[in-house]
């Protein structure tokens, strides 16, 4: 399968989470129209999505839901589990090893990796491993996809390490943008530039004529 547009694919994960709601709710059927009012989007959003992955309904019948949701996981790679390693087990990394709905969407932390000894934990649920036996530890346990939870100041040299180690993506903390090989997936996320734009976005509300 093609790497498909990311806005694409982060709806098609919307959409797998308004079907589970609309199962929950004991619904067999619904229609491009549902789906786009569960997560925001146009029913033509929905079916243009849905047609780039070769998903059909039926115009009077629409989806049954059991079916989309299955189909939906085997393009998404929800149909087995998918094993995620953390680089740096300081707070974020903590955090994100506590964080139990992980295991609800199928992805599993299957260790964590620092530079400092004193958080080396190998008899954890989740063990925490020095960093020089990360490469061993992607070869053997065949991960492909990495999370970076260290400061900015290190973040190229830990993404360095995890590419030679065979790491094909990350999903990256540090407040930095880094450079990647064209063939290697990275998401950024900066909890702190999204909070501060929430905080503009709130104070500019304020400042509207009327609500001085």
């Amino acid at each position: 399968m093609k790497v498909s547009n990311k806005l694409c694919v982060s709806r098609l994960y919307m959409y797998r989470k308004a079907l589970s709601r609309f199962k929950q709710m004991g619904c067999i059927k619904i229609f491009s129209d549902n789906l786009a009012d569960g997560i925001g989007v146009t029913s033509s959003q929905v079916r243009k999505d849905f047609s780039i992955f070769g998903l059909s309904g039926n115009k009077k019948g629409g989806y049954l839901v059991e079916d989309l949701i299955q189909k939906l996981d085997e393009i998404l790679g929800k149909n087995k589990p998918q094993r995620v390693i953390v680089i740096g087990a300081g707070n974020i990394g903590t955090a994100l090893m506590k964080y139990k709905a992980f295991v609800k969407e199928g992805l599993e932390i299957a260790a964590a990796f620092d530079t400092d000894s004193a958080k080396v934990d190998r008899a954890d649920e989740i063990p925490v491993l020095p960093l020089s036996e990360l490469a061993d530890f992607v070869r053997q346990n065949d991960i492909r996809v990495g999370i970076i939870a260290v400061p900015d100041i290190v973040a190229q040299e830990v993404l360095n390490v995890m590419i030679s180690a065979g790491i094909r993506g990350a999903l990256n903390f540090a407040p930095i943008r880094l450079n990647v090989p064209e063939d290697f997936i990275i998401n950024n996320v900066n909890v702190g530039v999204e909070l501060e734009t929430v905080i503009y976005m709130v104070n500019a509300l304020d400042r509207r004529p009327g609500n001085e």
